[in-house]
Order: C-alpha cells, then sequence, then structure tokens
C-alpha cells in the first residue's frame, strides 16, 4: 500500500507542497478556508506528516542526508568530511544521496519524499535545484542547508563566487596579461550553474572593465574536471591568437590547463601563466596559483547549522559567506614582453569576502 505524501495532499487540494506544510503546522499566511480545506484533505486521505524536526531535540532517525550530484569533485569529499566529522561527535550518522544522471531520477527522488523518511535533516552541495525541488526542499519538515551557490529562502553556505573570480581576473590584469581565457563548467547536468556562470562573468566583466574585448576563443567548457579541461586548453592554445594567461573556474581544471601547456611545448609561468579557484590536495604540488577556499570548514558550518535547527536553535535564514584568499606559487608571472612593475614582482595578495 502507498503511503500518502504531502504531494498527494497539495494536488487534492491544487495548492502547493508549502502552503500544506504551513496549514497542517498552524503556521500563519494561510487562508482559514484553504487551512480547513487541506486538514480534510489530509485526514481523508490517511496523510500523517512527519513531527516538526525543531522538537526532535535528539532526532528520531539520528541521521543526516547529504545530497550531492556525483562524487567525482574534490570539493564535494572535502565537505563532506567536514559535516560527517561535526555530527559524528553529536551521535548523527550520515548517508550520501547522488542524484540520478536523468530528470526523471531526480523527479522520482523528491517527490518520494525519501529524505524524509530516514534523514532529520538534509545538507545538499552545490545542485541546481529546479523551481520544483526548490519548493520541496523550503517546504520539507525539517532543517535544510545548501552548501554551494544560495537558495532563496534556504540557510547556505559558500564563497562570493563574483568577487573571487574578480580577484583572480585583477592578480593576472596586475602581471600585465591583456590576452586572458578563461575555463568554465556551468553546463554540468545537476551541478549549481551560478558557480560557474558567476567565475565566467567575473572574467568577461574584468576584461571589459579594461578596455579589453574577450575573444570567444578565449572561452571553453572544462566540466570541472581535469581530462576535459585538457582537451578545452589544448584547443584554446592552438587557436590563432592564443592567451597569454588562463583563468580556470577551478583548481581541478587549472590541472588540465598545466598538462595541456606542458604537451604544448609552453613554459608556466613565462609563456603562460594560469591560476585556479579552490587550493585543491594538488595545488601546492603543481605549483598552483590559486583563490584558496576552505570546503572542510564550509561543512563544518553547515553541519553545525542542521544541529542547531535540529535543536530549536535554528539560525535566521541568510547566506554565510565564507572567506576566499589569493595564494601565490609559481604558475603566475608577468605577461611575456611585459615592462614595468608588473614584469618585476607579482601584486600584493587580493583577499575577496
Amino acid at each position: 500500500m502507498t503511503v500518502p505524501s504531502i504531494h498527494d495532499v497539495a494536488n487534492d487540494c491544487g495548492v502547493s507542497t508549502a502552503t500544506v506544510s504551513r496549514a497542517l503546522r498552524g503556521l500563519p499566511n494561510v487562508s482559514p478556508g484553504t487551512r480547513e480545506r487541506v486538514r480534510e484533505s489530509a485526514a481523508r486521505l490517511g496523510y500523517v506528516p512527519s513531527p516538526s524536526a525543531s522538537g526532535l531535540s535528539g532526532g528520531r532517525h539520528h541521521a543526516v542526508a547529504i545530497v550531492i550530484p556525483s562524487t567525482a569533485r574534490w570539493f564535494y569529499t572535502a565537505v563532506i568530511e567536514g559535516v560527517d566529522g561535526v555530527l559524528r561527535r553529536e551521535g548523527y550518522d550520515t548517508f550520501l544521496v547522488i542524484l540520478a544522471a536523468t530528470a526523471a531520477g531526480r523527479e522520482r527522488l523528491f517527490h518520494n519524499a525519501l529524505l524524509r523518511k530516514r534523514a532529520d535533516a538534509v545538507i545538499a552541495l552545490g545542485i541546481d535545484f529546479t523551481a520544483e525541488e526548490r519548493e520541496e526542499l523550503r517546504s520539507v519538515d525539517m532543517p535544510a542547508v545548501i552548501v554551494g551557490g544560495p537558495v532563496r529562502g534556504v540557510r547556505s553556505v559558500g564563497i562570493d563566487d563574483l568577487a573571487a573570480g574578480r580577484a583572480a581576473m585583477e592578480h593576472l590584469l596586475a602581471l600585465g596579461h591583456r590576452r586572458i581565457g578563461h575555463l568554465g563548467g556551468e553546463n554540468e547536468y545537476g551541478m549549481d550553474h551560478s558557480v560557474g556562470q558567476d567565475r565566467a562573468r567575473a572574467w568577461r566583466g574584468s576584461l571589459e572593465r579594461h578596455g579589453i574585448a574577450p575573444a570567444p576563443q578565449w572561452y571553453a567548457v572544462g566540466s570541472f574536471l581535469m581530462p576535459q579541461a585538457k582537451a578545452a586548453a589544448t584547443a584554446m592554445l592552438r587557436s590563432a591568437d592564443p592567451p597569454t594567461a588562463i583563468f580556470a573556474g577551478s583548481d581541478e581544471m587549472a590541472f588540465g590547463v598545466v598538462l595541456a601547456a606542458l604537451e604544448a611545448g609552453l613554459r608556466i609561468p613565462q609563456d603562460l601563466s594560469v591560476i585556479g579557484i579552490d587550493d585543491h590536495d594538488w595545488s601546492e604540488s603543481f605549483g598552483l596559483t590559486t583563490m584558496r577556499q576552505d570546503p572542510f570548514e564550509q561543512g563544518r558550518i553547515a553541519a553545525r547549522t542542521v544541529l542547531d535547527g535540529l535543536s530549536g536553535r535554528a539560525t535566521p535564514i541568510r547566506t554565510v559567506k565564507a572567506e576566499v584568499r589569493l595564494v601565490e606559487r609559481r604558475s603566475t608571472g608577468p605577461a611575456p614582453g611585459a615592462t614595468g612593475p608588473a614584469a618585476l614582482a607579482p601584486p600584493p595578495a587580493v583577499v575577496a569576502h
């Protein structure tokens, strides 16, 4: 026998799941008529909402779901380690929910309310939520936190991607570079598009503010993965007007750029400067200049936020902005032929908040 869900009540009444949740919990902003209609429908269908997470001081399941679009990203692994370390000390287990590779799979995941049946809270990492999924997340009767791009009405933790991208670009521009390429990754299924889009906007906007028209061949999609980035960078470096510097939207893509440059016989940074975002575990070994963020700490913040919600100490709905700072290594240097201060020394460190 199928257990009725909040979606069944919403469909029966012709209202949103958020309205159903508010009506059954006695919250404001629901008309008396709608509230009564929802309650009658829930009783007739046999729908019983899960207890409010704020009333569960210990948590009914003692488990938190971590929803991720894939397992192929260093960033996700680092966040999960931060989350798990905090939650386990408080007696909570964690389990991964990996989004299916198809839209149908995602629809089943959220429609069946799987998370509510197994977890007391949910932490979602870098997901490009649809409008329906955002509604579901807002109405879910448990604490929820996003790590990555913000979702309206949900607590979140992440960096200012636009500011981080601008700081990376200013570093290259201060070194005299004017032909600057960018590897983005905003077209991956399931991933939060806003992250890649904001970093690409920072690249384009920084060039335009310096009176430089971004050439089409200076932009390519690297999918946030090293092999794809290496192939894209190889094509970029073989173009008629190749860049003298490349801003990669992640360190993993920057590693691909470094490998492509070495195969092309280019010296780094004498012939090509490379900068990324993250400060991946391998970045120091690659000598990569990068905009450092701390996904482990972002995971810890997310975990503490859901614990506050479970204990009834919910914080205001807002985005916690994590620090990003420039870490200079040997992959960036003055542009070929640069003269003046840019040729003598790199600029001071830039911090993006």
